[in-house]
């Protein structure tokens, strides 16, 4: 991803809030008129994809017809429908109220909650009107991008006074009056535009270095659970139990694990502490199947004198 580092918070510091806008309409004609944010790589939809990656968010809105989705959102039409991407956002705005917008195609199958905060901790710091990544090829990305509020509608005011109205009008008309900075990200950039790009999107997901990840964001959007964990310890705590009770036992104990977390309150501390628990218990288990089966011998360890003669 992005090689931008944002700088450390100060104690006690929180992020500015933020509002997010999707522009999930379009008519898909290189993808055959597919229904393009409902198609599903590592098997979510790309729009759920996508509100992930906003899911801190203070009001998520969403520019498409209205459907399921696996975060709340807020739901707005470009007028007339079809307008294009500048009457598109200039709908979404209408919902906006934060001083900081991130705008967002709904076809980011690798877009992520760190490339957000970068966009966002780099339009904080600096005085441009926003933030927006390049592609492979160095071409600017304007919906995958950090804005400033102000600055949108100044500049979507000017543009409906010049043309009477934005529809129809391309999404550079917009930017191009805008003082920006660039951040360099061919990987969260990387759109799909086409079934290639699809199947694409879906190889790399299944790469060995990606795929646990995918896996697990992909159940936590299906179960409706909104935790980070330490997978590394869970995942320790199956190796454990597999090879010092049995192989069945892995699966088990991470999910007896979860059910003790979730009594204990459900949040990261509490699945580490249950983890913990476990793990210790899996290694107490498998040294007693190395400790040699000698007698128990007096206290002091010395042997007992079993000569005829002895006492």
């Amino acid at each position: 991803m992005t090689e931008f580092e944002p700088p450390a918070a100060a104690p006690g510091d929180q992020p500015a809030a933020y509002d997010a806008v999707v522009l999930a309409g379009g008519a898909a004609r290189r993808l055959g008129g597919a229904d393009k944010p409902a198609v599903r790589v590592g098997g979510r939809p790309l729009l759920d994809r996508v509100l992930a990656a906003c899911a801190d968010a203070r009001t998520t809105v969403v520019v498409a017809g209205p459907r399921p989705t696996a975060r709340p959102v807020t739901w707005a039409h470009e007028d007339p429908p079809g307008g294009g991407p500048v009457a598109a956002l200039d709908a979404g705005l209408r919902h906006v109220t934060a001083e900081h917008v991130v705008l967002l195609s709904a076809d980011l199958p690798f877009l992520d909650g760190r490339t957000v905060g970068a966009l966002l901790d780099a339009l904080r710091r600096g005085a441009a009107d926003g933030v927006l990544l390049t592609d492979a090829d160095g071409r600017d990305q304007p919906l995958v991008a950090a804005y400033r509020t102000p600055s949108l509608r100044r500049e979507l005011a000017a543009l409906s006074a010049r043309h009477g109205g934005t529809a129809g009008l391309p999404l550079r008309r917009l930017t191009g009056a805008l003082d920006l900075l660039r951040i360099s990200d061919p990987v969260a950039s990387f759109d799909c535009d086409t079934w290639d790009d699809i199947a694409t999107a879906r190889a790399r997901i299944r790469e060995h270095g990606h795929v646990l990840d995918e896996w697990i964001s992909a159940v936590k959007d299906e179960l409706g659970i909104d935790l980070d964990v330490d997978t590394g310890v869970l995942l320790d705590l199956a190796r454990d139990a597999a090879h010092g009770v049995a192989r069945p036992a892995a699966p088990l104990t991470t999910f007896l694990v979860g059910f003790a977390a979730a009594r204990a309150g459900g949040d990261a501390d509490a699945v580490a502490e249950a983890a913990r628990k476990a793990v210790a218990l899996a290694r107490r288990w498998a040294e007693e199947d190395t400790e040699d089966a000698a007698p128990d011998t007096p206290s002091g360890g010395a042997e007992p004198d079993t000569r005829t003669d002895a006492g």
